[in-house]
């Protein structure tokens, strides 16, 4: 296999898909590629990756390299000094297992294809069981630090925006958000839910037409625009009230709102949304499974876990909605809604004294022509 183009490289995924371009070949140290940085990676169309981490250990079933297979964008392995020795912009080829740069090799890679991907993936499921049980003593761990955020120990902040007895839809930038947005379309518009973003959910609001009436996150995937458009922002800081994202939304000229809290964002939205007296919450794109929470990289997600049990009257979780409803226009519906229209005319027309009269008179004719 041959292939060029221009590197881009980065330590976090997330950061390095804000730079790609189309054809670029991404430099990347992810090992165990989820799928939604997979996602991200596809959209920017590069030409390859090049990971210097395990794309897929076994530990457990990720996604990620699948989403590459299917999208015809080759995967590579290579030692983890290549990220070194190769700088952002060079123009580099691939050339079977070769890395070269300016006409010299670099470094040596391996094709991951997907019958290995497939081996992987299955001992990753093998896996399963043994990786559920560290979960769950991990996540009973975390609980006992973080039950602060569903005892009322941690003060919520009251929002600009009126929450109180409205719909609250929060997004998050997770698997299938575009779809489950896209399904949802129509309660969108006719309901008009308070719209908090939640990070790069922002943007995915803005990338619908929809602009987020609150922002909450710790603003470190989330674009300018997406920050200067929204009308509250709300920071995630650490439960000792470092909030490193503040900085960046104050050298923007914008005001914000501080929350310190443990767990994620996510679930910072959940409990904003909940404190300040939403009448129903729904949410897209939200970590709802296990495999979710390995990929989302945390040991424990005893925050999500603890902020679901505190929220589950109000919440619905719209995840794989457009699996569940998926419209499609169908010809012998309209058939059908014409003719069952049409019925009650035709009773009632015919039933017309002038109809009558008009139908005797039609009938007569026929018969003095046909001589009866």
């Amino acid at each position: 296999m041959y292939l060029k183009g221009i590197v881009k490289k980065d330590l976090k995924t997330k950061k390095l898909t804000e730079r790609l371009n189309p054809g670029d070949i991404a430099l990347i140290n992810h090992k165990d590629l989820d799928e939604i940085a997979a996602m991200s990676l596809v959209e920017k169309k590069v030409k390859c990756i090049i990971n210097v981490s395990d794309t897929i250990s076994g530990k457990y079933p990720n996604q990620g390299p699948s989403v590459l297979i299917n999208a015809n964008i080759p995967i590579f392995e290579a030692d983890e000094i290549l990220f070194e020795n190769i700088e952002e912009g060079q123009n580099i080829e691939i050339k079977d297992t070769d890395i070269i740069v300016n006409s010299q090799v670099v470094g040596q890679c391996k094709l991951l294809d997907e019958a290995r991907i497939k081996e992987l993936l299955e001992i990753g499921y093998d896996n399963l069981e043994e990786e559920l049980e560290r979960f769950i003593e991990n996540t009973l761990n975390y609980a006992k630090k973080e039950k602060s955020l569903v005892t009322g120990k941690i003060s919520v902040p009251k929002t600009k925006v009126n929450i109180k007895n409205k719909h609250v839809l929060v997004v998050v930038r997770g698997k299938d958000y575009k779809a489950d947005l896209e399904a949802i379309k129509p309660y969108i518009e006719e309901v008009k839910p308070v719209l908090i973003g939640v990070d790069g959910g922002g943007d995915a609001l803005l990338d619908f037409g929809l602009v987020p009436d609150i922002l909450v996150g710790d603003m470190d995937s989330v674009s300018d625009e997406c920050l200067k458009q929204a009308k509250e922002i709300v920071v995630h800081a650490y439960p000792d009230g470092r909030a490193p994202g503040l900085e960046r939304v104050k050298s923007l000229g914008i005001e914000a709102k501080v929350f310190p809290a443990p767990g994620t964002s996510e679930d910072i939205a959940l409990l904003l949304a909940y404190d300040n007296k939403a009448d129903l919450i729904v949410a897209v794109g939200t970590h709802s499974n296990m495999i979710d929470f390995l990929e989302k990289g945390r040991k424990g997600m005893a925050s999500t876990f603890l902020v679901r049990l505190k929220v589950g009257p109000k919440l619905v979780d719209a995840k794989g909605v457009n699996k569940l409803y998926n419209s499609s226009f169908k010809l012998k519906y309209v058939i059908g809604i014409v003719i069952a229209a049409l019925i009650p005319i035709l009773i009632i027309t015919l039933r017309h004294p002038l109809l009558k009269d008009l139908l005797l008179l039609i009938k007569i004719r026929i018969r003095l022509l046909l001589g009866l």
